[in-house]
């Protein structure tokens, strides 16, 4: 099945992507909210859950531990939401963790070729593209 294959991937790139990242001390998902907050300077919790895919709650045991590693600082935001942005440690964190992501990436794709890279590309952006709300595809009925 072809969806299930996408999630096996999926897996075992997040898999690799966690043990390169544990060796300096950071996991994926912290690792990943760095990235986010560098991204995103001044962004609500709110905002950076979703783009961690991740909730409103757990975003906020994410940052609380976050703050206490040192790697990002809180900050009153407009109303009452929080903004947070990388400390130094966080920044040479997200820069280190980096290095690994590359090669990591490097490495997942390697087996393709250019061509075959771009037409992967391609179909991904067709797929994100197409909402899942369209009933009017049954594919989903007939196993593919």
């Amino acid at each position: 099945m072809l969806t299930l294959s996408i999630k096996k991937l999926q897996h075992r790139h997040h898999r690799a992507l966690d043990t390169a990242l544990s060796e300096l001390g950071v996991s994926l998902v912290q690792w990943n909210a760095l990235r986010e907050i560098g991204r995103n300077p001044g962004a609500t919790m709110h905002n950076l859950a979703a783009l961690t895919f991740n909730s409103d709650q757990a975003f906020g045991t994410l940052t609380t531990r976050l703050i206490r590693q040192g790697w990002i600082e809180r900050q009153i935001g407009p109303g009452r939401a929080n903004a947070h942005r990388l400390t130094a440690e966080g920044e040479a964190m997200l820069q280190r963790g980096h290095e690994r992501v590359v090669n990591i990436f490097a490495r997942a794709v390697a087996p393709l070729d250019e061509t075959e890279r771009d037409m992967l590309m391609r179909l991904l952006n067709k797929l994100l593209e197409h909402g899942l709300d369209d009933s009017s595809n049954d594919s989903l009925e007939r196993g593919n």
